[in-house]
């Protein structure tokens, strides 16, 4: 889902920031929830640990750009129901910083944009799953329908997020269609593969 440079242009970028900051606020107020039930420390481990995960995935699996993104494979609801919702979000936004420093240069002017990609619908599940999972419930005690709706929920955030930017940055042109038409069919396989993932690592857990 890293969006592609000159997507989005510099005169537009001002709304990246500021949907940056909208998902630098949720987490802060997710962030002081958890540490009203969580420990400092355990709350420390569980955002490094996402962080890594996050490079990994980003790094290590199979990814490859298709019109206006890039493909791959992100577990944001895996990653929210092992480590909860703000270490997730922390992690992911801190996994997507290391890769643009370290690894991936080109795709530090498109962070904020990416960033809120990722994030936003990592705090849809959230509420999703306040919703259809009681407060407090173990991992390993959800059931797979429950972690495919959270799954699935994620995936299409992704793709409406992607889209957004794209049709912000460049319009409704048949180009730039075709070109969202082409990412949203590729990440169909992540689409299909990831829920797949998900609900393995849940049975996993349970055993």
């Amino acid at each position: 889902m890293h969006i592609e440079p000159g997507v989005v242009n510099e005169a537009k970028m001002a709304l990246s920031y500021a949907a940056a900051a909208g998902a630098a606020g949720l987490t802060i107020k997710y962030s002081v929830d958890t540490l009203r039930q969580s420990n400092s420390a355990a709350f420390a481990l569980r955002i490094i640990m996402a962080a890594l995960l996050t490079v990994f995935f980003f790094e290590i699996l199979p990814k490859f750009p298709v019109g206006v993104s890039e493909v791959h494979f992100i577990f944001g609801s895996t990653l929210f129901l092992l480590f909860g919702a703000a270490p997730a979000a922390i992690g992911l936004a801190a996994g997507l910083a290391i890769q643009g420093l370290f690894l991936a240069p080109a795709d530090l002017p498109q962070y904020f944009m990416n960033t809120s990609t990722l994030l936003f619908p990592l705090f849809a599940i959230s509420w999703v799953a306040d919703r259809i999972i009681a407060p407090n419930k173990a991992y390993v005690d959800c059931t797979y329908k429950q972690v495919l709706k959270l799954s699935a929920t994620y995936q299409v955030g992704i793709v409406a997020w992607v889209a957004f930017w794209a049709f912000y940055g460049q319009g409704f042109g048949a180009d730039n269609i075709s070109a969202v038409t082409g990412f949203g069919l590729a990440y169909l396989s992540v689409i299909l593969i990831e829920p797949i993932v998900d609900v393995a690592i849940l049975a996993i857990a349970k055993m």
